[in-house]
């Protein structure tokens, strides 16, 4: 088993396998003795909660907004679509876009998914149901994963008030 583990690390620290596929091997491992492995892939029971149909934005926190609004347009021709300079910014990508948010801590705020059929009123009620506690703030409703990132769920290209915005640059 120690050799085994042993040539799972060396595969994740040279970049073959990902963080979460060395640690799920890990853990199987471990527990094959106890005859348990078997359960860490197995398919989950039912229907999903909601049927996520793509990512649809991702928030940043950024020490400086402006700063990081020159960034992604200049080096991945992202459109600014608003600029609530000093503090907030969007800037599009398709049909997805970039939230940059100002904070003396940068980090990954949040991630979107856009929901087949969102409402908002039924999104807080589902999640209630699975166990979930959840925040509103107006259209949007967030929800933590198990680690505590928070996931925010939205009709496709976020709920913008009102027609989507035009890009510019």
């Amino acid at each position: 088993m120690i050799d085994s583990a042993e040539r799972l690390l060396d595969q994740y620290a040279a970049g073959r396998i990902s963080r979460r596929e060395a640690a799920r091997a890990l853990v199987g491992l471990a527990l094959a003795p106890l005859g348990v492995a078997s359960t860490l892939n197995a398919a989950p029971v039912g229907e999903p909660t909601f049927q996520a149909t793509g990512l649809n934005h991702l928030g940043l926190r950024v020490s400086d907004v402006a700063r990081s609004r020159d960034f992604y347009r200049q080096h991945l021709g992202m459109s600014v679509i608003r600029d609530s300079a000093p503090g907030l910014c969007f800037l599009s990508s398709g049909d997805n876009y970039l939230g940059l948010f100002r904070s003396s801590s940068p980090a990954v705020d949040h991630f979107c998914y856009t929901v087949e059929g969102y409402d908002a009123d039924r999104a807080v009620e589902t999640l209630a149901r699975a166990g979930f506690e959840s925040r509103r703030d107006e259209n949007r409703v967030y929800f933590d994963d198990p680690d505590g990132l928070e996931i925010q769920l939205d009709s496709p290209f976020g709920s913008w008030p009102g027609p989507r915005p035009a890009a510019s640059r």
